[in-house]
C-alpha cells in the first residue's frame, strides 16, 4: 500500500522524506515534485529499480531515464570530458529547469536504458527535491504519468495514474507548470539546444554564445 506525506506540514514532510529515502534505498519507486512537474524516481545504481520505474511508466529502454542530483559537486563523479562551456552552462542555470546531455563515467554501474555512454542530467530548484536528492545520492526521475498521457502537476494526479506501483508519495503541493527543462547536448565541442524548454535560445546564449539548435 503506497503511503503519502503533506510536505506542507513541518512533521508530514519530515517523516515524508525518511520513509522516502529509506524506499529509494530499498529499491522501491518514490513520488516527488519538482521545479517543472511531478517525478517518479529511483536509486539511480540499481539496475532493478530502475527497469520498476520504466516499466510502472510502460515506457521502453529506448526512451533512457535522465537523472536528477542534489548539487552540482556531483557531476564530478558522474560526467567526463565536461567542458568549460557545459559548467558555465551550471553555474548560470543550476539549480533550475536546464538538462545536460553529458557522457558518463565509463566505470558507473549503472543501467538507465539504452544511453549509448551519455546521461541527461539535472539539479531540480525545489527543496524537497534537494533534501531528498541530497540524502540518497543521484535518482532516476522521469515525469510521474504512464507513457502517453499528461505529466501531472499535483500529487493526485501522479497517484491517480501511478497507484501502488509506488510506494512513497511526497506531496508538495501543485508544482509551477508543466513547461518542461530545456535540454542542452555538451557532449561536443559546442552545445547543441537539443529541446526548448524554460529557457530559449536567446537565453543561453548569454552564457554559451556559440550554442547551436538542432534541427
Amino acid at each position: 500500500m503506497a503511503r503519502r506525506y503533506d510536505c506542507n506540514d513541518a512533521t508530514d514532510r519530515t517523516t515524508g522524506l525518511r520513509e522516502a529515502a529509506s524506499a529509494v534505498r530499498r529499491g522501491e519507486l518514490v513520488v516527488l515534485p519538482t521545479d517543472t512537474v511531478y517525478g517518479i524516481g529511483a536509486d539511480a545504481f540499481s539496475s532493478q529499480a530502475v527497469m520498476d520505474l520504466l516499466d510502472a511508466k510502460g515506457r521502453g529502454r529506448n526512451m533512457p531515464t535522465p537523472v536528477l542530483i542534489g548539487s552540482p559537486n556531483t557531476l564530478h563523479g558522474l560526467v567526463t570530458d565536461f567542458t568549460e562551456q557545459a559548467w558555465e552552462l551550471v553555474d548560470a542555470f543550476w539549480p533550475g529547469a536546464l538538462t545536460l546531455v553529458a557522457r558518463h563515467q565509463p566505470s558507473l554501474q549503472w543501467d538507465l536504458g539504452d544511453t549509448r555512454g551519455t546521461v541527461a542530467i539535472r539539479m531540480p530548484l525545489h527543496p524537497v527535491a534537494i533534501e531528498l536528492l541530497t540524502e540518497v545520492g543521484p535518482m532516476a526521475v522521469s515525469s510521474a504519468n504512464l507513457t502517453g498521457h499528461p505529466a501531472p502537476e499535483d500529487c493526485d494526479a501522479a497517484q491517480g495514474m501511478l497507484g501502488d506501483s509506488v510506494s512513497v508519495y511526497l506531496d508538495g503541493g501543485p508544482t509551477p507548470g508543466i513547461v518542461p527543462s530545456s535540454i542542452v547536448d555538451v557532449t561536443g565541442k559546442v552545445p547543441v539546444l537539443l529541446r526548448a524548454g524554460a529557457l530559449d535560445a536567446d537565453e543561453l546564449r548569454k552564457v554559451v554564445p556559440d550554442l547551436e539548435v538542432a534541427n
